[in-house]
């Protein structure tokens, strides 16, 4: 039985990989042959995309009545995107810092995180208080697009960043009836790889005599954290560190605005004590943790990198 759990756990999350690929290049091909411009793509249909996989994940959790891993995974994702995926693009190359990654980009991942924190506080999160999310998610991604289009030789490195990579996502080959069937394949992917590493996972969580909460912020998160880890590591490698810091930070921005205020419009999700008290705290915690780090001689380099490893290897072990 331990076996097939985790058969399904990495049979899910290889699934969610490849449905997220699929969807997200059969749209930015789309949008591009109807003349979306690549700053928009960027920030809508790929910064969107990196977080398919929690979205699936979550959305499977919550409509099969498991909150603890549908919530756990988004908190769980956003404090490994810090402490374990910038930790390590980091050791492999530091990290550049701009101005206003300082003055917009991180305040705003900050600000949604607290947001996310306080309308959880009453220990549940409503369609009403998803909808706010959502909104806000399509507010600020008006307005940084527009920074993008107006200013785009001094944009954001989040927009700069997403629309390079919107760029390398289109496929060069095939009709645009091929490229829908992409988004229709990507879709019903997403929604099958969802379903089964939420049942391997919540199925190890019993096998294991760990509670689902633990599973959710550990095993789901990771899992759907792995595109993300290996989109930072190559753009590390290859020279575009700047990618790496703008790929998590995009990312935890939307896990909290679209992918919580999506599940929780779809189906309220219920929050349980434990997480408000000590996993929040923590993603808050890494979050604040990132900005002297990020401000310190304006890279995140090797030194940094360590310690935000450090700091999430104490996490784990302080995980009841």
């Amino acid at each position: 039985m331990t076996a097939l759990a985790i058969f399904l756990v990495i049979l899910g999350i290889v699934l969610l990989a490849t449905g997220g690929e699929l969807l997200v290049r059969g749209a930015v091909t789309v949008a591009r042959r109807l003349n979306v411009s690549p700053a928009l793509i960027g920030l809508t249909i790929v910064a969107m995309g990196t977080s398919l996989p929690e979205l699936a994940a979550s959305l499977a959790a919550a409509l099969r009545l498991h909150p603890d891993v549908a919530i756990g995974n988004v908190v769980g994702s956003n404090i490994i995107n810090v402490a374990a995926i910038a930790a390590t693009a980091a050791l492999l190359q530091p990290l550049p810092v701009y101005p206003k990654a300082l003055r917009l980009e991180w305040p705003f991942m900050f600000l949604a995180s607290w947001v996310g924190f306080l309308l959880a506080r009453d220990g549940m999160i409503d369609r009403l208080e998803g909808g706010f999310l959502l909104l806000s998610l399509v507010l600020f991604t008006y307005y940084i697009a527009r920074l993008a289009q107006t200013e785009s030789a001094e944009a954001p490195p989040l927009a700069q960043a997403l629309t390079e990579e919107a760029l390398g996502k289109e496929a060069k080959t095939g009709g645009t009836w091929l490229q829908v069937a992409f988004i229709v394949v990507g879709i019903a992917v997403l929604t099958v790889g969802g379903r089964i590493l939420v049942t391997g996972a919540v199925d190890l969580a019993t096998l294991a005599g760990v509670s689902e909460r633990i599973i959710g912020l550990t095993v789901v998160a990771v899992g759907t954290s792995l595109p993300e880890l290996a989109a930072s590591i190559v753009a590390a490698r290859r020279g575009h560190a700047e990618m790496a810091l703008a790929n998590v930070i995009g990312s935890n921005i939307f896990n909290i605005l679209g992918v919580l205020g999506t599940v929780a419009l779809v189906h309220p999700i219920p929050v349980t004590s434990a997480i408000l008290r000590s996993d929040m705290w923590w993603m808050l915690g890494f979050s604040l943790l990132l900005y002297p780090l990020m401000q310190r001689r304006h890279k995140v380099a090797k030194t940094e990198g360590a310690l935000l490893l450090v700091a999430y290897v104490v996490y784990l072990v302080s995980l009841r």
